[in-house]
């Protein structure tokens, strides 16, 4: 079977690699180069802690529990790391860790609390400041480089006989016994199936196939797909886990350099005027980075990158046929970093044998048709755009 898997992010290289190994015949077509679109402007940050909908916790269990099965198969530098994660709450926000600590210690999920002291040594290079009144370990999660999580998953694809190519779609013809996409230069190719994993593209994209792929598009100022990241280049920190402190995010990002995410500040983040490294935006990342340092001497360096998420209307996973007549399988999800190793391996399962996935069941995109389509759910969703 050939498959013609759109979109070379975390998503679409995961079912490309998985296709491959399986022995099919895969082309797998990026815009503008793998891992360069939603993927290169994540967190990137492996939980299932803050997925109150029991189906989307489970499959999102999964995806960690992949993570580290695959990381054994694929080559190249390591780019997942099962870290923990620590969560700080000052007194406005301990009810709301607390309850959420409970709430997952019910379903099993590993969590505990620790000590300052303890959440210091087990952060690294940061102090935990005297404000915190509580801090939360949860030990399975962890985090993944992103561009070397891709590069590793392309390569092996390759390996195992998949073909990449850079190329615009432009046009998508789902007929019944084939489906052809058609590039920007005129090219075409066929295959029995395709996959669209283009992001916060595919609704756009899915629409000239006549395929309706509801997702929230709006990215304007402060619209819930659109989300800062800064990237500190020095100092260097020995930062050893995911952190989640009241203002800012923290996880490794390699070579002594961290990211930063301040969800809050994402309500005045506007892609149309990205801001500046001397603006308000970066003043404040700064000051707070700089407030969890345990040498506060170094005036941090920090690129700032505006990045616009892939949000499905109800903010949960589609993975699915657009309908019980297409060769068009819908891939998007805003918890793709998480998901990926997962979703590859299912998506690829249902591929190539027809066979439905049970944790794949809840999330069709035949879901939205019909009088029970779901309304959308940015308010709720929104703050949870920092879980890739």
């Amino acid at each position: 079977m050939k498959v013609i898997v759109i979109g070379a992010g975390a998503l679409g290289v995961a079912v490309a690699r998985q296709l491959a190994v399986a022995g099919e015949d895969v082309l797998l077509l990026d815009r503008q180069g793998a891992g360069t679109g939603t993927t290169a402007t994540t967190f990137a940050w492996t939980n299932s802690s803050r997925k109150p909908d029991p189906q989307y916790h489970r499959l999102n269990l999964a995806g960690m529990r992949e993570h580290a099965r695959l990381t054994e198969q694929l080559p190249g530098a390591p780019s997942y790391f099962p870290s923990g994660a620590l969560q700080w709450a000052d007194a406005a926000q301990e009810q709301r860790l607390a309850d959420n600590v409970e709430r997952l210690r019910s379903l099993g999920y590993p969590a505990r609390w620790v000590t300052p002291d303890e959440a210091s040594r087990l952060a690294g290079d940061l102090r935990v400041p005297a404000t915190i009144t509580c801090c939360a370990h949860f030990p399975g999660e962890g985090y993944v480089l992103p561009d070397r999580f891709v590069h590793n998953l392309l390569t092996d694809a390759r390996q195992h006989g998949a073909t990449y190519a850079i190329g615009e779609v432009t046009a998508i013809d789902d007929r019944t016994d084939r489906v052809t996409v058609t590039l920007a230069g005129g090219e075409t190719h066929s295959g029995d199936r395709a996959v669209l994993a283009t992001g916060r593209w595919t609704q756009r994209l899915a629409a000239r196939a006549g395929i309706d792929i509801p997702m929230v598009t709006d990215t304007g100022r402060g619209a819930p797909p659109v989300g800062l990241l800064g990237y500190a280049r020095s100092p260097e920190l020995d930062l050893r886990c995911v952190i989640h402190s009241p203002g800012l995010n923290l996880r490794p990002a390699g070579n002594g350099h961290t990211v930063l995410q301040a969800l809050d500040l994402n309500a005045t983040v506007d892609p149309a005027h990205p801001p500046t490294p001397d603006g308000d935006l970066a003043t404040t990342l700064t000051r707070r980075f700089r407030a969890l340092l345990a040498d506060d001497h170094h005036t941090p360096e920090i690129d700032l990158r505006i990045g616009i998420r892939s949000l499905p209307a109800d903010g949960h996973t589609i993975a699915g046929y657009a309908s019980p007549t297409s060769r068009i399988y819908c891939l998007v999800t805003h918890s793709g970093i998480t998901l990926a190793p997962i979703l590859g391996r299912l998506v690829a399962a249902e591929l190539t044998t027809d066979q439905e996935q049970d944790l794949l069941t809840a999330f069709r995109p035949t879901r939205f048709t019909g009088p029970q389509r779901p309304d959308t759910e940015t308010d709720q969703h929104a703050t949870h755009l920092g879980d890739q």
